[in-house]
């Protein structure tokens, strides 16, 4: 059986599940808002072409307006200064939107502290417990913040002082662009970086140092809660805008079933050979 047939196999028997990481998106799903007097983008908003009426009278369409950084989207290289000679959405390659997937789970630290900031020692952490990130991977940061999504005062947290979210530290950010074997970041907030992030050296430093390095960010996912430390699958899928710094994207994860419960052992190829990963 050919590796595509068995994969196809998985699916329909479901040993293989995929797991949809991707917030609903609608007029009420949380956007970024910018202090002034910095401008802003829009959420969603859908205006009826026709609705099997005299306009149409066998067919319904919409139009719609989503700015391009509005709920669970990709953010490109050409979206933040240090990345805009790279790429826009449409010129990334298909082969790095799919990969394998590693999750950091701080979702204590999160809870105790909405400020928390990952570190280098977090991630070489990581690895010395489960083997070095393999190539092409994501990392997806799990904080538990998803499940403030259905309330955008408590998903936001702003105070006097602006958004307190977690995320991660400029030296953290610096770790993860000097990583040859990482793709992209993810996370469950609204941003890549986090809600104090404009007070760091450099401001926003997810975005600075990663779009900076051809890797792309991930934002508002579901459903990490449900994801193995390693072993499942991440498929991202922007919207091919050309020119576009960023599109809302339907995020996928293909997982073995029982993994995310159980952990998984695979075995793969990281800079200093093959490893273990449990």
């Amino acid at each position: 059986m050919s590796v595509l047939a068995g994969l196809t196999a998985a699916l329909s028997q479901g040993s293989v599940e995929i797991i949809d990481l991707t917030t609903p998106l609608s007029s009420e799903t949380p956007i970024l808002n910018l202090p002034h007097p910095f401008a802003n983008t829009v959420g969603l908003s859908v205006s009826p072409v026709s609705n099997f009426d005299d306009a149409g009278p066998a067919w319904a369409w919409n139009d719609v307006t989503v700015g391009e950084h509005a709920g669970t989207h990709l953010d490109a290289p050409v979206h933040w200064i240090t990345g805009k000679d790279g790429k826009s959405v449409d010129q990334i390659e298909p082969h790095r939107l799919v990969g394998p997937l590693v999750v950091i789970d701080k979702t204590a630290e999160a809870a105790a502290d909405p400020d928390f900031l990952l570190e280098p020692e977090h991630f070489e952490q990581w690895q010395a417990e489960h083997g070095l990130f393999p190539e092409n991977c994501w990392v997806i940061f799990r904080t538990g913040w998803a499940a403030r999504g259905s309330d955008a005062a408590a998903f936001v947290n702003a105070d006097d002082a602006g958004p307190h979210t977690p995320g991660v530290s400029a030296a953290g950010a610096k770790w993860l662009a000097g990583n040859a074997s990482i793709s992209g970041f993810g996370v469950e907030t609204v941003g890549i970086d986090a809600g104090q992030a404009g007070s760091l050296d450099p401001m926003f430093p997810v975005h600075s140092f990663l779009l900076g390095a051809d890797k792309y960010g991930v934002t508002s996912l579901r459903n990490v809660d449900r994801l193995p430390v390693t072993g499942a699958t991440l498929v991202v899928a922007p919207l091919p805008i050309v020119g576009g710094t960023g599109s809302p994207s339907r995020v996928y994860a293909l997982v073995e079933k029982g993994t995310a419960e159980n952990g998984s052992v695979e075995k793969g190829t990281g800079e200093e050979g093959t490893v273990e990963r449990a």
